[in-house]
């Protein structure tokens, strides 16, 4: 047989194409050709599978040889075609039975000994082959790399068969026992939640514990003003260990993001990310990009926590690619050959210093900035970014004598509990956290009574709100009632929620 034709999957955002690999040998001078739209990594798989071949006491064969990977109009990035490459000329020339390889889809990327390594993407292709094989006719099965085989087990619906070489994948198809044959890869146990730094190690700033307690549960964004050494990014560190416990949903979607940088591991399962880029990050960093587009932090924090410490040292230009992600959930890189979506689900926690010097309103009087400097200082962080974040707070400089104390407050399994029970009640009522209601769902879940209404109209007439943040302190005044097990909304709920709005000057 002079033909193999394999399966295999691309990469285009969190999608996974499926490649087909067609492996034809030819009479003629030798020649080792790679067509359908390869990038560098594809073309250099031509040196990688040669030496794999031969290193595995194969032979290769001294024809013209040509690979296509349809279809034609996909760019083919990475290293993960190396292994039906290299199988689809085996095949070809004979040397390993061709029946079964119909069976399989293939990924891995081959070392010059014939060993499998890992790529990225594993969990999403394994979604897509799921997804593709859905009639339920046939059973999806994956060989690919043993380093991938528990993030790809994730998904249960898929038949994992991991391979540590060229030679095992090879003696799978070449077996009449199954004693050599793969084996199927089982998915490990569920791993414990993670453990994060307590808050209670954390001394004194009640309102913010609080203010974050309100976020937790709502799904908020918070803005924490103050001076250095507050606290602010102690407190931000321990937010994620009182969000709610992640669904499997979730943390399939987190993972799968994840494998895209290959940055995920078993050991993070169920885990909610924690990012936190230094401030000289690009726009492209933080949202994502690149000739062939890659996640960004936003992405990467999605159903976890993205913190951005010393928000006005961002560029400006920066932080305004936030305004939609943190509207829509999601982002979409449009680039002149492809355009790639990827999900933002993310809860912000931004910390900033109140001015350049950091002591604007501390006790200690050294603050010497002008009203101009800091007024130019917080106009950095624009109306409209501002607008969207739900809760902004000033974290105040402890006096001396709470430093000296012993931490004794609230440890962040009894904040947690509370959350999780917040968070039980939005989903029974409305099957969603209170940040992701729509204009309508608003009407009818946060209606609030008559003095409470009153005190609301009154606080945007005062402080010049827009229509977003009313409607945005509505949601966050749901969020208290919430914690407080109330059905409806009181005037104390929306009180509290009105001075979570107050942190910088109005705009």
């Amino acid at each position: 047989m002079s033909l193999a034709v394999l399966k295999s999957r691309a990469l285009n955002g969190m999608d996974a194409p499926q490649v087909t690999v067609e492996v034809h040998l030819a009479n003629g001078l030798p020649a080792f050709t790679i067509v359908g739209l390869p990038e560098t990594e594809v073309k250099e798989s031509k040196d990688r599978v040669r030496a794999a071949l031969q290193n595995a006491r194969f032979e290769f064969p001294a024809k013209r040889i040509t690979v296509n990977l349809a279809p034609a109009d996909l760019p083919k990035e990475s290293g993960r075609f190396d292994l039906p490459i290299a199988l689809g000329i085996l095949a070809a020339s004979g040397q390993i039975p061709a029946d079964a390889l119909a069976q399989y889809e293939f990924a891995g990327e081959l070392s010059l000994s014939g060993e499998l390594r890992p790529i990225r993407g594993a969990l999403a292709m394994t979604f897509a082959i799921c997804k593709s094989t859905a009639d339920g006719h046939t059973e999806p099965a994956f060989i690919l790399p043993r380093a991938n085989a528990d993030e790809a087990a994730l998904v249960t619906d898929a038949a994992i068969y991991p391979a540590d070489s060229l030679l095992q994948v090879c003696a799978h198809f070449a077996a009449v026992d199954e004693e050599n044959k793969l084996q199927r890869h089982r998915p490990q146990a569920a791993m414990q939640r993670r453990t994060y730094p307590d808050f209670s190690e954390v001394k004194g700033q009640l309102q913010a514990k609080r203010a974050l307690e309100v976020a937790a549960a709502g799904n908020h964004s918070v803005l924490m003003v103050g001076p250095p050494g507050t606290g602010k990014s102690m407190l931000a560190a321990r937010f994620p260990g009182i969000l709610p416990s992640m669904t499997d949903q979730e943390a399939l979607e987190s993972a799968a993001v994840q494998s895209l940088t290959s940055g995920f591991s078993i050991d993070k399962w169920k885990s909610r990310p924690f990012r936190a880029p230094h401030h000289t990050a690009s726009a492209v960093a933080l949202v994502g990009g690149g000739g062939t587009p890659r996640p960004g932090e936003i992405s990467l924090a999605h159903q976890g926590v993205l913190f951005l410490d010393e928000l006005p040292e961002f560029d400006r230009r920066v932080l305004e690619v936030l305004r939609e992600p943190l509207e829509s959930g999601h982002i979409t890189i449009s680039r002149a050959a492809r355009q790639a979506d990827f999900p933002a689900r993310f809860q912000l926690i931004a910390a900033m210093n109140p001015c350049p010097c950091g002591y604007f309103g501390h006790s200690n009087g050294k603050c010497r900035c002008t009203p101009d400097i800091i007024a130019r200082y917080q106009d950095k962080i624009s109306g409209p970014l501002l607008d969207r974040i739900d809760l902004q707070i000033q974290v105040a400089a402890l006096p001396h004598e709470d430093l000296l104390k012993q931490a004794s407050g609230e440890s962040s399994t009894v904040v947690a509990q509370r959350v999780e029970a917040a968070f039980e009640r939005q989903q029974r009522r409305q099957g969603k956290v209170n940040n992701l209601l729509s204009t309508t769902e608003i009407d009818t879940y946060c209606r609030p009574d008559g003095n409470a209404d009153q005190l609301l109209k009154n606080a945007m007439s005062k402080f010049n709100w827009s229509a977003r943040a009313y409607h945005r302190v509505l949601k966050v005044a749901r969020t208290i009632a919430d914690l407080a097990g109330a059905d409806h909304i009181s005037s104390a709920h929306v009180a509290e929620a009105i001075q979570y709005r107050r942190a910088l000057r109005e705009h």
